[in-house]
């Protein structure tokens, strides 16, 4: 299907054009698929959409993810449907053949989601939260293009001088105002949290340098700092502000929670692949006082300074900085450290070495897991244990009414109100705003966006009903006293201090904004006993 056959649509069906397709044809669909719920993960990651051999692979996917994949388009261009369609995860294992252009895998996972979920969708235009480029008062700081070249933007690399605060630099030539936009959405992502959208009125295209400070480094560099909208202003003269903007999207009318079931017989037509091992793993002692360094590259996994308690923390999704994740570890676990350089299988398909497409994050842990079975002899095993916890109460609740038809998320960036205190107080450097959520799903989700303070599920005691809205705005783990870990807090209960650099807590935080309290107890949770380890690897 080329674009040419909807020459005569809208700008929206351009866009969107696959929706437009009619039934004339068959449109084409993948031989089978597997398609099923994803496990639990703490920390869920969407990975996939690639061809592996004739393997079509999604893991942890939310619809969203695959309408996004599907008919490629920004995740947030994808509006309406349930409650469930950003928080429900899937796998996706699908057969093609192998010389299965991109294009058509599209055309496939559309065919799949409208069987098997049952997905009807319509285009649309929508004022949504945008970064606009506009013009500024004078002239632009940029220069304009030679008639002819080609666009291009390269980052630069940076020498920083020791203890100094490293910036992002790209140099850009023939570059239009349109492509701009869509790059430095990409580059700047810490600061952008939507679409960027380009408003400037300028034509032709430009060459021009840009440099800025990364957004988790700002506080460090004080005012040698500059955010990426300051630097549009003083070095391009132009401006990027939130606001709001009409944007073409795709509209959930429909959807099926739960997919149809798999084809009988389907373990024959995909059969599971061998279990994913690596095929030589150099492991040799680190240095003492060496910091973690981690590289995979297609199918080479470079590792510098890692401890065994953060390759088994990875490797069986645990929370590293968790002191009693792990039960019977010896102290070295945490002390000693290894470089470890290891390749897969060289028969698995498309595999050679750095040149291979990425390992997936899910056969990694498994990959990990049997390293450390095989060369530093572990046994282990998992169980619940009396663990410190937290568990949320209500003192005086400030949560806002949700709507209930909205869809249940969280996103890092400002609300619906567009305010944003990392622009004046850079240490208060999280922001998170959810929407249409229970109290229980708050605590769960406590854990996710604030890992470096919360360890274990929290468990909700708020006896609040409903769903809401609320807006969390706090300085990360590192930039606080509580930061140090979950025995940096009392077991009392009571919530570390704010600093006076004007840092606030997450327990301080939740305490102010939402009229809650996070109180620690000791309840069984999930660790894992770690029953024999050895402390040198077998021989290489």
């Amino acid at each position: 299907m080329t674009m040419r056959a909807f020459a005569g649509l809208t700008l929206l069906a351009l866009l969107f054009g696959p929706v437009f397709a009619q039934a004339a044809d068959t449109p084409p669909a993948f031989e089978a698929a597997d398609v099923h719920v994803s496990p639990h993960r703490t920390f869920p990651f969407v990975e996939g959409g690639v061809l592996r051999g004739d393997r079509y692979v999604f893991r942890q996917a939310t619809i969203v993810d695959l309408i996004a994949a599907a008919y490629g388009v920004d995740a947030s261009n994808v509006q309406g449907g349930p409650i469930w369609l950003e928080t429900d995860r899937f796998d996706v294992i699908a057969k093609a053949p192998a010389t299965t252009p991109p294009a058509t895998l599209k055309l496939m996972l559309q065919s799949l989601l409208a069987d098997r979920f049952k997905l009807v969708l319509h285009t649309g235009s929508e004022p949504m939260p945008a970064f606009v480029l506009t013009t500024g008062k004078g002239k632009p700081k940029m220069k304009e293009a030679e008639a002819s070249g080609d666009a291009d933007c390269q980052y630069q690399d940076q020498n920083p001088a020791p203890g100094t605060v490293p910036s992002i630099v790209f140099s850009c030539h023939h570059t239009t105002m349109e492509e701009f936009a869509r790059n430095v959405h990409e580059w700047a992502g810490g600061y952008l949290t939507d679409p960027v959208v380009d408003s400037t009125g300028l034509k032709g295209s430009w060459d021009f340098d840009i440099k800025w400070t990364p957004k988790q480094l700002l506080q460090k560099a004080g005012t040698d700092g500059i955010s990426i909208f300051d630097a549009v202003d003083k070095e391009l003269g132009l401006k990027l502000e939130r606001q709001t903007a009409p944007r073409p999207v795709l509209i959930v009318d429909s959807v099926t929670q739960k997919p149809t079931a798999n084809l009988p017989g389907l373990e024959k037509i995909i059969p599971s692949p061998p279990p994913p091992q690596f095929d030589v793993a150099v492991i040799k002692p680190g240095k003492p006082d060496a910091q973690f360094r981690g590289k995979i590259s297609g199918g080479q996994v470079d590792v510098q300074g890692a401890t065994l308690k953060f390759l088994i923390a990875f490797a069986w999704d645990l929370n590293p900085n968790d002191e009693e994740v792990l039960v019977g570890a010896p102290k070295w676990l945490d002390a000693d450290r290894f470089d470890i350089l290891a390749k897969v299988v060289s028969e698995a398909p498309g595999s050679a070495g750095a040149n291979a497409p990425q390992i997936p994050i899910e056969d990694l842990r498994q990959m990990i897991q049997e390293l450390l079975e095989d060369r530093f002899k572990l046994q282990a095993h998992k169980e619940d244990r009396p663990v410190w916890a937290y568990t949320l109460t209500a003192v005086n609740p400030k949560l806002r009414k949700a709507d209930p038809l909205s869809r249940t998320r969280c996103k890092e960036g400002p609300g619906p109100d567009g305010k944003d205190p990392r622009t004046a107080n850079p240490v208060l450097n999280r922001l998170v705003s959810c929407q249409n959520m229970t109290t229980a799903q708050i605590g769960e989700e406590l854990q996710r966006i604030a890992a470096g303070y919360i360890y274990s599920p929290v468990l909700d005691a708020t006896q609040i009903k409903g769903s809401w809205d609320f807006t969390l705005s706090f300085s990360s783990a590192d930039l606080t006293k509580a930061g140090a870990g979950a025995s940096a807090v009392p077991p009392s209960g009571t919530s570390a201090t704010s600093d006076p650099n004007g840092a606030l807590s997450l327990f301080d935080a939740v305490s102010k904004e939402l009229g809650l309290k996070l109180e620690k107890q000791r309840r069984p949770a999930p660790v894992l006993v770690i029953d024999h380890i050895e402390e040198k690897p077998t021989e290489n």
